[in-house]
C-alpha cells in the first residue's frame, strides 16, 4: 500500500485541485420571484374565453337535435323528447330508433284467473298458498309421500314428530322436579342432558313426555353449589323488588346478619359476595309481616315452593282484634272464596286469648288479612314460623342462616 502511495504518477492524481461551484442558498433561492415566460400556445387565462361560433353547416344537426344546440350556444332551454326517444343519443347526436331494436308486447292471455291458477313452473307454489314444511328424515319426514301445500301439508305437519304439540325439553325436566327451567336450558347448553341416549345441546329440542333423561354430575354439582338462605324478615321490608320507598329484604344478606351461634350448625360457610347472584325470594310476606322467607339460587326449591301444583304448609301467628264466633271459625278453615274462587281448606284455631294458628296450603296476596276481615277480625300482627318441616325456631329478627344440608322442607 506505501509503495502505490510514493509513485510519483499516484501523488500528482490525489494532489490535483477540484474546482467547486458553489450552489445559491435556499434563502436566495426563496426571496426571488417565481418568473413564468409567456407562453404562445397558451391563452390568456384573464380574460373570458370566447364563444364557440357557430357555423351554419351545424344547423341541420341542431334543429334535429335542439337540446345539443342549446348546449352549444351556452343556454338552458327545456325540450319537450320526442315520443319514443332515450335519454342516451348516439355519436352522430340522432335518438336510437326504438322500433328498430325494441321487441313487440305479447298480448295477456283473457279469460284465466291468474290468482288461481297454475304457474308454468309446477315446482312454484300457487298464490296464497301455505309455505312448504320440511323436516329431517331421522325424525321420520318423507318428503315424497308427505304434501307440499295446502290444508293437507298443514295436517300432516301437526301429525308429524317434529310439530310443535310435543313438550319442550326444559318443561319436561322442570315438571319432574329435576330443575328448574332456567336451570334447565343452561344444562342444554353445556351439554349435561341426553335423551333416550343421545346429548342435547340445542335450546328448544321438543321430546316425548315419556322419553328418558339422564343428567350428567356435572350439573349434580353445579346443582349442589347453589344456596338457599333463611331470613327472619322485620316489618318494614317488602319482599321482592323495592317499591314505594321501602328496601327490599335481600339487603340485609351479609356477613354483619349472619347468625352463627345456630346449636345445630355443624359446618359454617364462609360468606361470598357471589351468594347473591340469582338469590330470589321463594315466596313472599307483607310489608308489615315479619318471620320466615326462603331467598333461594335452587329452582327445585323455589318451585317446589311456590310452584302451580305446591302444597307445602306455612304455618302463621296471627294477633287479631274483634269477635269471632264459632260459625266464623268453621268458615275460616272452609268456606271463604276470594277473587271469584275457592280457597283451598285450611288449618285455623285459636293459639290464645288473641292470637290465631293459620296452617294455609296456598298464598293469595295478602289472603290471611282478607279472611280475618271477611269474618270481622282486624290483624293486628302477623309471623310467619314455618314454611313445610323447616321452622324458624330461635333466628333473631333482622339475621339469616344457611338452609342445613339436614332441612327439607
Amino acid at each position: 500500500m506505501l509503495k502505490w502511495l510514493h509513485h510519483p504518477k499516484r501523488v500528482s492524481q490525489i494532489l490535483t485541485t477540484i474546482k467547486l461551484t458553489k450552489k445559491p442558498s435556499d434563502s436566495i433561492a426563496a426571496s426571488r420571484a417565481p418568473v413564468r415566460h409567456a407562453n404562445p400556445a397558451m391563452r390568456d387565462r384573464t380574460k373570458p374565453p370566447p364563444k364557440p361560433v357557430v357555423r351554419e353547416q351545424d344547423a341541420e344537426p341542431r334543429a334535429e337535435n335542439p337540446k345539443i344546440d342549446s348546449r352549444l350556444r351556452g343556454n338552458d332551454v327545456n325540450v319537450t323528447k320526442p315520443a319514443g326517444s332515450q335519454r342516451n343519443h348516439r355519436f352522430d347526436g340522432k335518438p336510437r330508433d326504438l322500433e328498430a331494436h325494441s321487441t313487440p308486447k305479447q298480448p295477456k292471455p283473457t279469460g284465466i284467473d291468474t290468482r288461481t291458477a297454475p304457474r308454468p313452473d309446477i315446482n312454484e307454489p300457487q298464490y296464497r298458498q301455505a309455505p312448504r314444511r320440511g323436516g329431517k328424515a331421522r325424525d321420520g319426514y318423507d318428503a315424497a309421500t308427505t304434501p307440499q301445500y295446502g290444508a293437507a301439508a298443514k295436517a300432516a305437519y301437526k301429525s308429524s314428530p317434529v310439530s310443535g304439540d310435543l313438550p319442550r325439553l326444559s318443561k319436561v325436566m322442570a315438571e319432574r322436579g329435576l330443575c328448574s327451567r332456567r336451570e334447565a336450558d343452561e344444562w342444554i347448553v353445556n351439554g349435561w342432558v341426553k335423551v333416550d341416549g343421545v346429548i342435547i345441546d340445542k335450546l328448544g329440542t321438543r321430546i316425548k313426555p315419556d322419553a328418558e333423561i339422564v343428567i350428567s354430575g356435572y350439573a349434580k354439582e353445579h346443582q349442589a353449589e347453589n344456596v338457599t338462605i333463611l331470613l327472619h324478615k322485620p316489618v318494614g321490608y317488602v319482599s321482592g323488588q323495592a317499591e314505594d320507598g321501602y328496601q327490599p329484604a335481600i339487603v340485609l344478606i351479609h356477613p354483619d346478619n349472619e347468625w352463627l351461634d345456630d346449636p345445630d350448625l355443624r359446618e359454617p360457610k364462609e360468606f361470598q359476595r357471589g351468594v347473591l347472584h340469582g338469590l330470589a325470594p321463594a315466596g313472599r310476606l307483607d310489608i308489615d309481616s315479619t318471620g320466615l322467607l326462603v331467598l333461594t339460587q335452587d329452582g327445585r326449591i323455589a318451585r317446589h315452593l311456590i310452584g302451580e301444583d305446591s302444597s307445602v304448609e306455612k304455618e302463621y301467628l296471627v294477633r287479631v282484634q274483634g269477635e269471632l264466633s264459632d260459625a266464623d271459625l268453621k268458615r275460616l278453615n272452609f268456606g271463604l272464596s276470594l277473587d271469584g274462587e275457592k280457597l283451598k281448606p285450611a288449618k285455623v284455631s285459636w293459639q290464645n286469648e288473641d292470637q290465631l294458628r293459620f296452617v294455609l296450603r296456598e298464598g293469595k296476596k295478602r289472603q290471611i288479612r282478607r279472611m280475618c276481615e271477611m269474618v270481622g277480625l282486624h290483624v293486628v300482627g302477623l309471623k310467619r314460623i314455618r314454611i313445610g318441616s323447616v321452622t324458624l325456631g330461635k333466628l333473631p329478627v333482622g339475621q339469616w342462616r344457611y338452609l342445613r344440608t339436614d332441612e327439607r322442607f
